[in-house]
This record gives structure tokens, C-alpha cells and sequence, in this order.
């Protein structure tokens, strides 16, 4: 059997913050966050992450993989990811734009209008 090629991560964060500025950055991982999501139960889970990932291009991951990267962003450890540990995870996972995230957050906050995510 051969062996899986590791999974290669292109990070476009930094350029759609570029491109749609902190505001427009958010509104993004918002709508990704709603492509992901059970649409019962408003959070990500496994299974709407599963069935999801192909809209991304990422239907090869295995369930491991899956299950690692809702791990990963569980911060309060429910076993799913509601919009904000969605949000953290997608700027944890682009070391570019952590650099860059003060000034993001800054931009975005002074705006304090989140209305569109919800």
C-alpha cells in the first residue's frame, strides 16, 4: 500500500486580510465558520465536519485528521467548535497573520460591530 503524501496547508489568511482588511477578514471566517456548521445545532461538529470538508477541498482527511482539528480548537473542551474557537483556530493556524493580528483585531474591534456574524 502506498503511502499517504502529508497534506500540504497554503495559509491565505494574510492575503484575504490584505485584500478585505479586518472587517472583511472576519466576515470571511464567518462565513466559513456557517459552511462548516450542523445547521441544527449552530456549532461545528464531527459529523457536519465530515460531510462539510469536501466543500473545501478537504474530503481525503481522514477521521483522525477530523478529529484532531476539532481538538485542536475545542477550547472549551464540548467536543464541537462554536464560531469564536472556529475563529482563533483559523488565526492559530496562520503564523503570518498572528503577526499581523494585533493590528487586525485592533481594526475590527474599533468597528465593534459583529452583527453580520450572528
Amino acid at each position: 500500500m502506498a503511502a499517504q503524501a502529508p497534506l500540504s496547508f497554503e495559509d491565505l489568511l494574510p492575503l484575504m486580510a490584505e485584500k478585505f482588511g479586518g472587517d472583511g477578514l472576519i466576515r470571511e471566517l464567518c462565513n466559513g465558520f456557517q459552511l462548516l456548521t450542523d445547521a441544527d445545532k449552530g456549532v461545528i461538529t464531527f459529523d457536519s465536519l465530515k460531510k462539510n470538508s469536501g466543500i473545501l477541498g478537504l474530503q481525503e482527511l481522514a477521521d483522525d485528521d477530523l478529529t484532531s482539528m476539532l481538538k485542536e480548537g475545542d477550547l472549551d473542551e464540548d467536543g464541537v467548535l462554536n464560531q469564536m474557537e472556529f475563529c482563533v483556530l483559523m488565526f492559530r493556524l496562520s503564523p503570518e497573520l498572528m503577526q499581523q493580528s494585533e493590528m487586525l483585531l485592533e481594526e475590527a474591534l474599533s468597528q465593534q460591530d459583529f452583527s453580520f456574524c450572528f
